[in-house]
């Protein structure tokens, strides 16, 4: 008999009125069983896949049931994800991948972030645009797409599967459609962009009218797209299973599909020309790390905020943290101020590795928190941005001089439209893959009859030349996208992610520290209440920073909002389940059980078996 266990809409009304105080009280000893929880924690034994999305996460488990591993599954899930998540990613995002490969025993970073057009240069937006970027909207907003090229390296160096099996059930969904919940639905009637473009008018409004909930919504101009690459695929078949794979990858890349792309970029006077996609590659890249009480915890090196969490993680180890207390005012004072340190590192030093020199030896150095963290006044809040000097703890001590501009002007969003999936499988490989239009529905443009949208990740570079960020024909943005992998002992522990452009990096840490310095199961530490700040310049042009302002969900008590207030920070209450989205997968050092948790305050999923 088949078993499964899944989290279903709708679980958990009856305990809408679980207190915060039940986490304040986590560093109590006589609290360490906490069991009331909006979902409930899925566990299994063999396999456990998550996601954003229920039919995404169905889709890995169908290539996991069928013989497929974490790898095939990851690609079928991610196809499906970008039809049912449309506005957050879909084969026209970026992505950023973290993987344990269980047979090597290694852990590795695929850079899927787009690339700059080669003809997108500092003084082309100087000269055209008046020096600004476009938010998150038209094609020069936009990056190369980089996530077919990540399900060619998946399918390629560790999947068993070909791309015909995998993408058999986004096919099937594009074509033949399926019922479309709330959330989509009201992402394409609120979105004025997609109202501009008649290519996107004819996808996301059929019959002139946004689709409504329950709908059956179909996209057959994608459906299209995927069966070239499986065409493809399919063609250059007795050639070998490699050359099969890397014949549907250049068919996007090289071959019709690009020019097509080429020459609706031109004709919409966008910059993408063919050359851009044919000289593109995703990048297999060691990841960096940083060990915190005894878990090692893995980021994406370039291209990314990731790394932003490690500094972090550094400074808040020199902190009783469960001590403090769980959300307590001095532990959520003491966290945001350590963030905001690193954010300020994140500002001068993460860009794309290839472009900038990023010193991570000093960086991700104990000595280095240990200097930094002494800025920390545990008394008050910061409303500056301190970058360091961490140079000085690298052997080559030569200054890096790079500027770092402070924007208080404009009303740039630190939040932002992405999606997130993870997967685990029998042989205990896990896929942390994060996707990404970065805003809702990226650059609000179909391309031509291809039925798919670019990510708009090119609003996130600085017209500033020399910082580690600036625009560079070819140089990938640095990206919010940032998945988390962590090992216990030399063994997997968990992989989380989470939507939501700057604040990604809060939602992680926050989900990381639940777990290990206060001992919750993965989806009380999900669902505990959550904390940000926009103390830092944000992502998207024109990078707005508001110092010493800070978040906090409602359900955090009064009597610790007032106690942050008189510490200087400038408070914003959220409301009780607002603050994000979440998917982790726990393994059990012992006894090997996966414990997959999802956030309710979205339409996430998980199944394990």
């Amino acid at each position: 008999m088949r078993t499964r266990h899944a989290i279903l809409g709708g679980l958990g009304i009856l305990l809408l009125g679980f207190s915060s105080a039940t986490y304040l009280r986590a560093q109590d000893p006589a609290d360490d069983v906490r069991t009331g929880t909006m979902r409930p924690v899925i566990r299994g034994r063999t396999m456990a896949a998550a996601s954003m999305k229920p039919e995404a996460t169905q889709a890995a488990e169908r290539i996991l049931r069928a013989g497929g591993n974490a790898y095939d599954a990851a690609v079928a899930s991610q196809a499906v994800l970008g039809i049912v998540d449309a506005a957050s990613n879909g084969v026209g995002s970026d992505a950023v991948i973290l993987i344990w490969d269980a047979k090597a025993k290694q852990v590795l970073s695929i850079n899927a972030e787009g690339t700059a057009p080669k003809l997108a240069t500092i003084e082309w937006y100087q000269t055209n645009l008046d020096g600004k970027l476009p938010q998150s909207d038209t094609l020069l907003s936009g990056t190369v797409p980089g996530v077919v090229d990540a399900w060619y390296t998946l399918l390629d160096r560790w999947g068993t599967m070909t791309f015909a099996q995998v993408l058999q059930p986004a096919i099937d969904m594009a074509e033949n459609g399926f019922p479309i919940g709330e959330r989509m639905a009201g992402a394409i009637a609120g979105s004025r962009k997609l109202k501009k473009y008649p290519t996107s008018v004819k996808v996301y409004f059929p019959g002139g009218a946004a689709p409504k909930p329950g709908d059956v919504f179909k996209n057959p101009d994608l459906g299209r797209t995927l069966r070239k690459l499986v065409d493809a695929e399919k063609e250059a078949a007795g050639k070998g299973r490699h050359e099969a794979l890397k014949a549907a990858r250049d068919r996007f890349y090289k071959g019709d599909i690009a020019r097509t792309m080429a020459k609706f970029s031109e004709e919409q006077g966008g910059l993408f020309r063919y050359e851009d996609f044919a000289s593109y590659t995703a990048k297999v890249e060691t990841p960096v790390s940083v060990d915190y009480r005894g878990y090692r915890v893995y980021k994406n090196p370039s291209a990314s905020q990731g790394p932003t969490e490690l500094f972090a993680l550094n400074l808040l180890e020199g902190y009783d943290l469960k001590k403090l207390g769980h959300n307590s005012p001095d532990y959520i004072h003491t966290s945001i101020e350590a963030l905001k340190l690193a954010l300020a590192d994140r500002e001068k030093y993460l860009g794309d590795a290839d472009f900038v020199p990023i010193p991570y030896e000093g960086l991700l150095s104990k000595d280095y928190a240990r200097e930094r963290r002494a800025l920390i006044d545990p008394q008050h809040a910061s409303l500056e941005m301190r970058p360091g000097v961490a140079e000085k703890f690298t052997k080559s001590t030569a200054p890096l001089d790079r500027p770092v501009h402070i924007h208080l002007e404009g009303n740039a969003d630190h939040e932002g439209d992405t999606s997130y999936l993870a997967v685990v499988d029998k042989d205990r490989n896990m896929v942390s893959f994060e996707p990404s239009l970065h805003s809702g529905f990226g650059t609000g443009v179909v391309m031509a009859d291809l039925g798919f949208i670019f990510n708009c990740r090119g609003d996130y570079y600085s017209l500033t030349a020399g910082e580690a960020n600036a625009l560079a024909p070819g140089k990938r943005p640095r990206s919010t996208l940032q998945s988390t992998l962590i090992m216990k002992d030399g063994k997997p522990f968990m992989i989380v992610g989470t939507p939501g452009a700057d604040d990604q990096v809060f939602r992680t840490i926050q989900t990381l520290l639940n777990v290990i310095d206060f001992g919750m199961n993965v989806q009380q530490a999900i669902e505990a209440p959550r904390w940000s700040t926009r103390s830092f310049p944000a992502s998207p042009f024109p990078h707005t920073m508001y110092p010493g302002e800070m978040s906090v969900e409602s359900r955090v008590p009064q009597e610790v909002r007032d106690a942050l207030v008189k510490r200087g920070h400038k408070l914003r209450v959220a409301g009780p389940w607002t603050m994000g989205s979440l998917a982790a997968i726990v393994v059990d050092p012992k006894s090997g059980v996966l414990s997959a948790g999802t956030d309710p305050r979205v339409d996430a999923y998980a199944v394990a078996w």
